[in-house]
């Protein structure tokens, strides 16, 4: 997904070059002077026009391509539409993935400004298992939010307890044996249902929890990230932070399967 979302980036890269004010102006006054002034000396032709338009459209690409703070921005817009906090309807989930992608803006800002090609390409590596990490954050917050908005959940959380207390107390009265057999199936169905929906919202609360956390972490690696140096990639404390963030995305991805299994299983 990291390395997707980075080629993603130099596209939009390559298209805000292409589209830039400077680069239009070049394009429009090469055709003008191509079509109007084809040879303002004697020596000139016009394709000379077409030459130097392409040399001053290259060095607009270039220039384009090697600015580190339009490479940010860039970079942070595509975040932006790959985990677009907006299509979330429950506010703090908002809040937490904005949070998210403010610390990896961060973290492509450090590797921008990292010196040494070694430790870059190790920062680089950290920053496509983030990209990782943040996609799973990202599809917590949306199981979550999908949970939070659930309105058959919510009416069956309250309904299901009143439902098995008004059986039992209806069981209690009934003399009719058959009756009774299918009252007590009824009342046992809907006791598995009840558990089911305690799973559930444990489960969901446990991930509640451990979003917040990975948030803090991912939070943590960032300042790690800003202070590492160039002699940290050999003495081991560059190794260990990548440990510490496929530990984070390990732990994230055993979370979704627990929530897909409880939430499939309430569901069916």
């Amino acid at each position: 997904m990291g390395d997707q979302l980075r080629r993603r980036a130099l596209w939009a890269m390559v298209g805000h070059a292409f589209f830039r004010f400077e680069s239009a102006f070049i394009i429009g006054m090469t055709l003008v002077l191509t079509f109007l002034f084809p040879r303002p000396f004697s020596f000139w032709q016009p394709w000379y026009w077409v030459i130097l338009g392409a040399v001053a459209e290259g060095l607009i690409f270039v220039s384009t391509l090697t600015d580190q703070e339009e490479g940010r921005k860039v970079v942070a817009a595509m975040l932006q539409e790959q985990f677009n906090p907006g299509s979330l309807k429950n506010r703090a989930l908002r809040d937490r993935i904005a949070r998210g992608l403010e610390y990896r803006e961060g973290i492509e800002r450090v590797i921008r400004q990292a010196r040494g090609s070694v430790l870059r390409s190790h920062l680089e590596d950290d920053a496509r298992q983030v990209d990782r990490w943040l996609d799973h954050i990202y599809r917590l917050a949306q199981r979550l939010d999908n949970y939070y908005q659930d309105q058959v959940i919510k009416q069956d959380m309250h309904s299901v307890p009143a439902t098995i207390k008004n059986f039992r107390a209806r069981l209690a009265l009934e003399d009719n044996p058959a009756v009774r057999e299918e009252m007590e199936k009824t009342i046992a169905q809907k006791a598995a249902q009840w558990e089911a929906l305690q799973r559930l919202e444990d489960t969901m609360q446990k991930a509640e929890f451990q979003l917040e956390a990975t948030l803090t972490s991912l939070g943590t690696v960032y300042s790690q990230m800003r202070n590492i140096e160039a002699r940290d990639v050999d003495s081991g404390r560059a190794a260990r932070l990548s440990q510490d963030i496929a530990d984070q995305v390990a732990e994230l991805e055993d979370i979704e399967l627990a929530m897909d299994e409880v939430y499939v299983r309430q569901n069916s």
